[in-house]
């Protein structure tokens, strides 16, 4: 089994920085791409930065310059670093992890993380 954990969500005012972590868990043998992904209830979910294996990182143009995603290979952990957030960043934010374990290559999900940006 493979388990996903996120943390770090919350409440914040605009302009204002939240860190966010997710981490995997279980009989896991690599990971590929790891990537964060928003969610509000009148759209779809939609990718906010995603990063390979090797570092190579991609944002959506709606976050570029403010969040900065990044991986600790050794703690099969992914961060997204939040800075200068806006209103329109409040969403529920979700963990994508693209792994090979024990029962094979799965595509996981954490549960979601509420991120609220108001003042």
């Amino acid at each position: 089994q493979v388990q996903l954990v996120e943390s770090g969500g919350g409440l914040v005012q605009p302009g204002g920085s939240l860190r966010l972590s997710c981490a995997a868990s279980g009989s896991i043998f690599s990971i590929y791409v790891m990537g964060w992904y928003r969610q509000t209830p009148d759209k779809q979910r939609e990718l906010v930065a995603a990063i390979t294996q090797g570092g190579s990182t991609n944002y959506a143009d709606f976050v570029k310059g403010r969040f900065t995603i990044s991986r600790d290979n050794a703690k099969n952990t992914v961060y997204l670093q939040m800075n200068s957030l806006k209103p329109e960043d409040t969403a529920v934010y979700y963990c994508n992890v693209d792994l090979y374990y024990s029962g094979g290559r799965r595509d996981s999900w954490g549960q979601g993380i509420q991120v609220t940006v108001s003042s």
